[in-house]
């Protein structure tokens, strides 16, 4: 039987979404058959206004719909402590957490050689711009425990050293719940060196 086309690129497109493989877009592009029109109008409508609606905030680099960003405009906030992350769903995760409420730089990427993308690829002239107003004391680095996400880290750390600001990095560690058999070497020798007195 041969495949229809209007199905094959929708399955094509929707597997450019992360975690999405071809079985899945597969099923995906099935049940939107089954969708009535109005609900296809809907995400339709959703997924080509996205861009209009939502963009980078110049300051801090977190993904807003409005002028500045609800992070940045939240004078509650800790004014003097900024963490640095990878990308505007590290700052969500955190945000679920409650246990931060100082502000946020987003670099919206990381430095990869396996990828191609270098430090042009960063967020960075705002972050000296911000450093630069001599408000913030402390900066965390909480980019991913991963090789690129070490490799930023390490270059953001390089280049921070001008500023006479205290620098930290996120302690990596064991999970809650689990056993020390089950645990990956480096995550152990990272526990060890994060060590605190109780």
């Amino acid at each position: 039987m041969e495949n229809l086309k209007s199905l094959e690129v929708l399955q094509e497109q929707l597997s450019k979404l992360p975690g999405v493989g071809k079985k899945s877009a597969e099923r995906m592009s099935y049940a939107l058959l089954d969708f009535p029109e109005e609900e296809l109008d809907d995400i339709a409508l959703a997924i080509s206004s996205l861009k209009d609606h939502i963009h980078y905030c110049p300051k801090c680099g977190m993904i807003t719909d409005i002028d500045g960003c609800y992070i940045c405009d939240d004078k509650s906030r800790d004014q003097s402590t900024l963490m640095i992350v990878s990308y505007p769903k590290d700052v969500m995760s955190l945000e679920k957490s409650n246990a931060y409420n100082g502000l946020y730089h987003v670099l919206n990427g990381e430095i990869s050689l396996a990828k191609g993308l270098d430090v042009s690829a960063l967020n960075l002239d705002s972050l000296f711009s911000r450093l630069d107003e001599g408000n913030i004391k402390e900066i965390i680095l909480a980019t991913n425990p991963t090789i690129d996400g070490e490799t930023t880290s390490g270059y953001l750390n390089k280049l921070l050293e001008k500023y006479e600001i205290k620098v930290t990095r996120l302690a990596y560690g064991l999970q809650m719940g689990g056993n020390l058999d089950y645990v990956d070497p480096l995550t152990l020798s990272k526990a060890l060196e994060g060590r605190h007195k109780i």
